[in-house]
Order: C-alpha cells, then structure tokens, then sequence
C-alpha cells in the first residue's frame, strides 16, 4: 500500500487514524514496562542476546567488537596530558570530537557483549571509565555550547549525539547508580546543539531535518526519551510522529514543510533537495527505520507492523533494480562514489536491513524478503562478510536464513526489467547478462555531488553518464573509486564534455567551500547558497525523461549549464563558473542494444568537445583485445582512429565483452591507456594509494568552431563479432536524430521509440507526437499495438499521439488516457497533469 505523505500527515493529525502511534500507555507501570523494553531491544540490537552471541556464525563479529574496544582502552591508556585517546587532538577539529564519542561508545559495547572475556562484558571498572570520558569530554569540549558547533553540523546535531545516546542506553544502569547527573546533562546538551531545530526538538520546516538525517535525529531522541522515565514519553511519541513522515511518499505537487527529501512513487529516493541518493543516505535511511522498528517491537509505543508493507515497497522498487550482482550501482551514490568502499559493501548494509525486515514481516513478503537475500548471496561476485552486520543478532538471522532449505533464492527484480526513476533522473535497464545504469540532470535535479573534500572532479557524472555492468564479473574491477580515479573526470561514459582543465573546489579557493560571508548570498559552509551553486547545482534545462512499455525503455535529455553559469551575474567576482557543452540525447533500451542518439552536439562558445562512447577499465595486466570493421567492410584492429562500422572490447581474462555498433557516427577514437593515479586525486581523505588499471576510451572529437554534430550508436552487451557483423543489415534503424525528434525502430521487436524535444509536430515512421514527449509502440503477432507516453519535461497537462493507419480501439489501459478516430489513424490522448514523468500504456486493437 502507498502511503502518501499527505494521507499519512492527516492521519496523524486526525489523532492517529492508522494507530501507529497510540496516545501513551494505559497506565504509568505499562509505561515503565514498555521503556525498559524499548532499553533491552536496543542493547539487543548492538549488543547481541546470550543465545545469538554462542552461535559461532557470530565469532568473527564479536572479534571485531573486541579488538575495537580494546584498541580504544589502549589509547586512553596511552593518552598524554590533555587527551582523552593518545593522537587525538580535540578544540578545533569537531570530526575529532565526533571520533572520541564514537570510541567511548565502541567500549562501552564491549562491555553489554555476551560471551566477550569478563575483563570487559558486565566489568563496572570499564564501564566507569567510559563514564568518566563522557563527564571529560562534557567539561571541557561539549558542554560550553558558545565554544561548540564549529565545523559540520552532521556531528553536532546528528553524530554525538548518536553516540552519546546509544552508549547511555547500554550503560543505562551504570548511570543511574554512578553518575545519574549525565543523562539529564547530557540531553539538555543535545537539545541545545538541536540548532536547526525548534527549542531543543524537530523543526519539519527545516532543511536539515529531512529524509535519512530526520530519521538519525528522531532515532537519538527516542532512546533519550526511554532513558528519561516517565516525562520522556512525551520526547518519544513525538519523536516517533516526527519519523512517521519519513514513511510518506513525496508528492512534488503537495509539498509538507516544502521537504523534497525521500522516497517517490516511481521508487527514485532524493536527500539534499536535488540528489539521487539511494545508494547512500537512502540505505542509511533504511537501515534506521528498520532498526526503529527492531528497537519499538513490544513496547507498546508503536505500531511497527503498518510500516513494514512500505518499507518492503522501498526495498522492491527502489532498491532491488540497483542492486546488479550484489553490487550497488554509482548512479544514485552522490559523493561516495570516491569512497574506498565498494558497491558490494553497500549492499552488505542492504542486506542487513532485508534480513531483520523478514524477521518482521510475515507470509509472503516475509518469504520474498528472505529469498532475496539468498539470491543477492548467490550472485555476488565477493562473499558479503556479515562481521559487518551492526548487529550480532542479524548475523544469526542471515545464518538461519541461508540454511533455510525450504526458501529459494529469487531476485525481487523480474528478469528482463526497465525502470525509469524519473523523480530523480535516473534509468536502469536490466536483462540477463547484463544491466544498464544511466545518470541524467535536469532543472529538478542535481548535475552531481560534491562537499567536504568528498568527489573532488565530478563535474560531468549527471550529463548522461552511463555503467554497463556485465553479469559475471567483479564489478570493483570494472567500476567503484578506481574508475573515478583512473578514468578522465571529462571521459567517462556515456558523457558529452568541453575540452577544457576545470579545476577542484579546493584548488579554487583554498579550502573545501567557497566562503564569502559578506556577499549578498552568504555563502559559508552549510549554506543555501553553498548547497545551490558549490555542492549540488541543478541544471537549467527541465527535459529529463522518458517511457516504460513492458520490460522496454527510452530517456531523453536536453543537456544544459548549470545553475551557477547561469547566474553568474549574481555571483561573486571570485566564484569562477564553467560553461557545459551542447546536446540532445536519447537511450532507446531494448534487449540486446542500449541505442544512443546524440544532435546538436558542440558548444555555444566555440570550444572543441569529446563525447565518450564507453569507458571501461580493467585490472592491469588483463588480456584485452580490440577488433572490428570499418565502414567500407575491411577488418580492423586497434587502437586507433577510424570510420568504424563496428568495434568489440574483449576481456579474455574475465571472459566479458562489449560490442559497438556505429549506425551513423564520425571518425571514432580508440586507445587503450595503462593509468596509475593516487585515490586521492577524488577525495581528500582517501588514503594515497596508487592505482593502475587499463583503461578504454572509445571518444568522438568534435574540433573547435565546428558545426554541431550527431551521432547515432548502440551498446552491445556480450557480443560476439558475428553478432556484430549482423548489425550491418538491421535490426536497427535511425528513424530520426535531430534536436527536435529522435527515434529509431527494431525491425526483430516490431519496435519504434521516439523522443520529441520541442513544441509543434514530430512525423516519424507512422507516428505523430505533439510537442515533448516520449512515445514507445510496438505491435504483437496477435494483432494488439501497446503503446507508452511520458512528460519528460514534467509540466505539460496532455500529451497527443496519433498512430497512422487502420483506427484501432482501446482494449486496455490507464484511465487517463483517451482512444478515439482521427483522420489518418488513432488519436491517443494523454492526462499527464501531476503525474511528474509517470508512463501511461495501453494495448489497442481493430
């Protein structure tokens, strides 16, 4: 069941028609009861029970636990004059303090961890130490909050206090009989760096306390609340209404609170206003309503039950179709693509969430659930380590569910599937053998993801930048850090660039944001304006689009400048801009091509331009071949440049290939490069590791001052030459590749795609689109023509099609939409107002 957020607002309001939060308890003991139960599932959650920690699947976690915890008492053991933990300097560096907190806690988790040595589970002496440490850091780093919040915000409102919440609820009993004046101290303190708050508490109307930081925040202060007895009830049912609305679905054309933060209809998740960010804050999101849940089971404080039905939604249209081979797609990860952690650890968080989802969900769902974990296990190219897992007692249930015999693995995902997340601009394309993952921008939604020293050249990843994952392979090889790292910022897939050197924020300005406090716009490090024009800019152009007919696919894209380009007579002298290049885009997705089209490719200010077929990379040392045809039939090998008909990239050593058909295309440039570069050229903090991997760049080159350009290619997935010699004589064909209308058919399908661009009428092959739209047809054997429309610019009230030839009538499809006769054929007619990029389909006959 979709809950919008709208219904579920009201239903709060109208003093809980869902019943997920009840008024309070029946009396003052089944409070009580209901606290000290919310306290043991808590310590249960991180901790561990007796019974799962003497499960031997749960060894290597408990090892982690300890050697951590000891390592932490280590340095306070070491630690000199002034210093909590030896090496960390605290005063000025707040990611120190949140360091210092989060190692306080670590220990005090030893300590609630059945089956650890005695030296450290249930021993008060260390227990005491760690309240000593919280008391140290009170008085001289925490408490003052006139010396606080510099910095990040996150680790003020967000991460001590998530740290400083969970080691009090483990140490719950140990501060009420040594020092019973932290907790209130402490949660005056919290309340007080509560700052983009309101009086100490949430603030919905807030941009920071939105989305995955809501639920982290709420999360603190229902564990607060537990601790604080009976007038802590109030602080967790508010907490708890608070969360609720993160279960909502967006609705952009009823905005609360103007947040636009969460998950939507069509599965996308956006954090930060503009990001698609499912990858990222959208599993930490997950993972911390799914542990809410966990934590409220049995208190009587909610109803956790009429919230799994949505959180499994999440799980299935969100989250299964980006997740390829256990591997967590670069598209919706912002700035972690340039973390060191792989698309494989993401999905170990996932998969967590998954596992404790099915121990709360029941039937089918629960099944569902539990065979998708099977199936995530068996298709993963690296074994998941579930010392990972947050939770001993996950460990157990991960365990329990791979010994399951009676549960079979099972994808959540159909086998050929073609997702238009269009509320973020996002598509992914999935067959067989292969997925397809295409990042798009728009004036919705953000170009990329940059802060704190995090993706440092991300300049290009939004302008249709593309990963072609192929089944079988160990996609840390093919993608991850090392690709950003190896992979020119200006070459990588898919992505139309200027050929210019831009350079990072902080070689710009000498530190991670551009601070000019002074100026009209205010611009420090948290800021609107650092948001709007430094961290994530949108582009400028609203086309970002397209349609779904079955398991089939078209996105189109208008590519555009930035928001800072355009405006940049706002901006600061200081503040330097850069100008994208020009070009309409299409992605047909069909079964065995991805079809590009590309027009009006150039540039407004003269300069040369480079699009990028491909770029794939490769361990070093791999056996790579390059082979092809050129367009007058002779063979070819590279690298090189050439009026290619065809080219394939063979892996011989991880036994992967990807096949170019070149449908109407210049000059092609092939190399194949050996590049080593440091992690650290994409982020800051990464350590200065040396990469080397060989890399491939399939480029056409658009001279400077030249005419702007077309090109019409299609992406291959496993193709062998002969495959691609067949490509010569159909089943494709380019029906129209213009900046207003580009379309192609397949012959084999009984397929035509279009995407309209501009106002007015587009004639191709039968088929008449009114101004912008994305249109997919195809006619079965049976006689029945099913056919898909979108607004890929969001904000046309009605999309016309006609279909030339025989009228046909309306055997099904979406009520909004209208079949009638017209001169010529079949005038479909569409009600696209407020359905923000959703395809409507329906099959017609004679």
């Amino acid at each position: 069941m979709e809950l919008t957020r709208r219904r579920l607002l009201s239903a709060l309001s109208a003093a809980g028609l869902l019943a997920v939060v009840p008024v309070g308890p029946a009396d003052a003991a089944a409070g009580e009861e209901g606290r000290a139960r919310l306290v043991a599932n808590t310590v249960a959650v991180f901790a561990g029970t007796a019974d799962s920690n003497v499960r031997p699947e749960t060894a290597a976690k408990l090892a982690a636990v300890e050697r951590t915890a000891r390592a932490g008492l280590k340095a306070m053991d070491d630690a000199g004059e002034g210093e909590l933990f030896a090496g960390l300097v605290l005063g000025t560096d707040e990611a120190n303090l949140n360091t210092a907190f989060r190692r306080l806690y670590e220990i005090a988790l030893a300590t609630r961890t059945p089956a650890l040595p005695p030296d450290l589970y249930g021993s008060t002496a260390v227990q005491r130490r760690v309240l000593d440490g919280l008391a140290w850091l009170h008085e001289r780093y925490y408490g003052d909050q006139s010396k606080g919040y510099y910095g990040n915000w996150f680790h003020w409102e967000i991460g001590i206090s998530q740290h400083v919440s969970k080691t009090l609820v483990l140490l719950a009993d140990a501060v009420s009989a040594d020092r019973p004046d932290l907790l209130p101290t402490y949660v005056a303190s919290m309340d007080a760096y509560l700052r983009n708050g309101v009086d100490g508490d949430v603030d919905l109307d807030s941009r920071f306390h939105t989305g995955a930081n809501l639920a982290d925040i709420t999360t603190n202060r229902i564990l607060q609340g537990a601790l604080l007895g009976e007038p802590g009830e109030a602080r967790i049912r508010k907490a708890l209404t608070d969360q609720l609305t993160v279960f909502a679905t967006i609705d952009p054309y009823h905005l609360d609170h103007q947040v636009t933060d969460g998950h939507y209809a069509d599965g996308s998740f956006i954090q930060h206003s503009s990001v698609a960010y499912t990858g990222s804050y959208g599993k930490g999101l997950l993972t911390r309503v799914v542990q809410t849940l966990k934590i409220l089971d049995g208190t009587g404080f909610a109803h956790g039950e009429e919230l799994v039905p949505t959180v499994y939604g999440w799980v299935r249209n969100g989250f299964a179709p980006l997740v390829f081979e256990g591997w967590m797609m670069e598209i919706v990860k912002g700035r972690a693509v340039s973390r060191p952690d792989s698309g494989y650890t993401d999905v170990a968080v996932v998969v967590e969430a998954v596992v404790d989802l099915s121990s709360l969900a029941a039937g089918a769902t629960a099944t569902a659930l539990k065979s998708y974990v099977k199936h995530v296990r068996a298709t993963s190219r690296a074994p998941l380590d579930p010392a990972r897992f947050v939770s001993p007692v996950s460990v157990v249930r991960y365990a329990d569910i791979l010994d399951d015999t009676t549960v079979p693995p099972a994808d959540l995902n159909p086998a050929a599937r073609s997702v238009a997340f269009n509320a973020m601009d996002r598509t992914v394309h999935r067959r067989p053998g292969y997925a397809f993952a295409l990042a798009r921008s728009s004036d919705r939604i953000s170009k990329y993801e940059y802060m704190s020293g995090e993706n440092l050249m991300p300049w290009f990843q939004g302008d249709g930048a593309y990963y072609l994952y192929l089944s079988g392979q160990d996609q840390s090889r093919a993608y991850g850090v090392d690709y950003y790292t190896t992979v020119s910022p200006y070459g990588l897939a898919g992505v139309t660039a200027p050929v210019e050197q831009r350079r990072t924020v902080p070689e710009l300005y000498g530190k991670q944001y551009y601070d000019n406090p002074g100026h009209p716009l205010h611009f420090t490090s948290s800021s609107e304006s650092q948001n709007k024009y430094v961290y994530f800019p949108r582009g400028t152009n609203p086309h970002s689009g397209g349609a779904v007919l079955g398991a089939y696919g078209a996105a189109g894209m208008v590519q555009s400048s930035d928001v800072a380009y355009r405006d940049r007579a706002l901006l600061p002298d200081d503040f330097v801009v850069y100008r994208a290049a020009t070009a309409t885009k299409s992605w047909f997705l069909l079964d065995d091509e991805i079809v590009v089209l590309a027009a009006d490719v150039g540039d407004g200010a003269g300069r040369a331009v480079t699009t990028t077929v491909d770029a794939r990379t490769a361990a070093a040392g791999d056996r790579i071949s390059l082979t092809g045809a050129l367009r007058d039939g002779r063979p070819w090998t590279g690298p090189g440049t050439a009026d290619l008909r065809w080219l394939r990239y063979a892996n011989t050593t991880e036994g992967t290939a990807v096949g170019y058909v070149f449908l109407d295309t210049p000059k092609v440039r092939v190399a194949l490069d050996e590049v080593t570069r440091s992690r650290r050229v994409v982020r800051a903090a990464n350590s200065d590791t040396a990469v080397t991997r060989s890399v491939l760049g399939v480029t056409v080159d658009g001279a400077a001052g030249a005419r702007p350009a077309r090109l019409a290619y299609a992406l291959v997935p496993n193709a062998g030459e002969a495959l691609l010699r067949a490509h010569r004589h159909g089943p494709l064909k380019v029906l129209a590749n213009s900046g207003h209308l580009q379309a192609v058919t397949h012959t084999g399908l009984r397929l035509t795609a279009a995407n309209a661009f501009t106002q007015g009428r587009h004639e191709t092959a039968g088929l008449r689109v009114h101004g912008p739209a994305s249109v997919i047809v195809q006619r079965g054997g049976d006689g029945a023509v099913r056919v898909a429309v979108s607004d890929p610019t969001m904000d046309r009230d009605t999309v016309t099609v006609l279909l030339r030839g025989r009228p046909l009538r309306m055997a099904a499809g979406d009520p909004e939409i209208r079949v009638s006769r017209a001169p010529g054929g079949t005038r479909i007619e569409v009600d696209t107002h407020h359905a923000y990029g959703r395809s409507f389909t329906v099959t017609l006959q004679e």
